[in-house]
């Protein structure tokens, strides 16, 4: 079996497979979903704080079929479910692409992303590229330096170096807990 690379914001954290206990008001992993590198990041929201618990890429070596790539990051995923326990899980949705390749293989990865939320029972948000970007930056069409520089902000962490793909699953993260702090709101109506 070949190992899937995971390449951390904080390379300085251990990694660790026992699970923890956070005591958080909701958990969210949000996942930039692609084959070769597929973004997660794991936040917790606790009254007005949200913190950053874990954030990286899943990279999958480029040597093998899709199918297993798609495997691994159903196992990488499942595995970081099993270690954050999160109560919900956001995965981007698909933008308009010009290259059918690039979307159809994006779209399986969305689709594996999908399947292990509902494997676990997660409730699953699905935003749109311009919700992720209106809910961090209050801007639809902020780029993605401004989307990093809020998310760094919003979390208290200094992101430099990190991947996109990893400060845009913290987006889709922090939408996500945004979305499930609001729900208790919007059911009292």
């Amino acid at each position: 079996m070949v190992a899937v690379r995971f390449d951390a914001v904080n390379p300085l954290r251990p990694r660790t497979t026992a699970r923890r206990d956070y005591h958080g008001r909701v958990i969210a992993l949000g996942v930039d979903p692609g084959t070769a590198t597929c973004g997660f990041g794991v936040v917790r929201l606790e009254g007005a704080t949200l913190r950053l618990i874990d954030a990286g890429s899943i990279r999958t070596p480029q040597h093998l079929t899709d199918a297993q790539r798609l495997r691994l990051i159903h196992d990488a995923l499942v595995q970081l479910i099993s270690v954050h326990r999160p109560d919900r899980m956001a995965v981007e949705r698909l933008y308009f692409q010009r290259n059918v390749q690039t979307a159809m293989t994006v779209g399986q990865a969305r689709g594996i992303a999908l399947l292990v939320a509902a494997e676990h029972e997660l409730a699953v948000d699905e935003p749109t590229p311009n919700e992720v970007k209106q809910a961090v930056c209050g801007n639809g069409a902020a780029d993605k330096k401004q989307v990093a520089t809020m998310v760094g902000r919003l979390l208290g962490v200094a992101l430099e170096g990190a991947r996109d793909d990893a400060t845009d699953a913290l987006a889709v993260a922090i939408g996500s807990c945004y979305r499930a702090a609001a729900e208790p709101r919007i059911a009292a109506g």
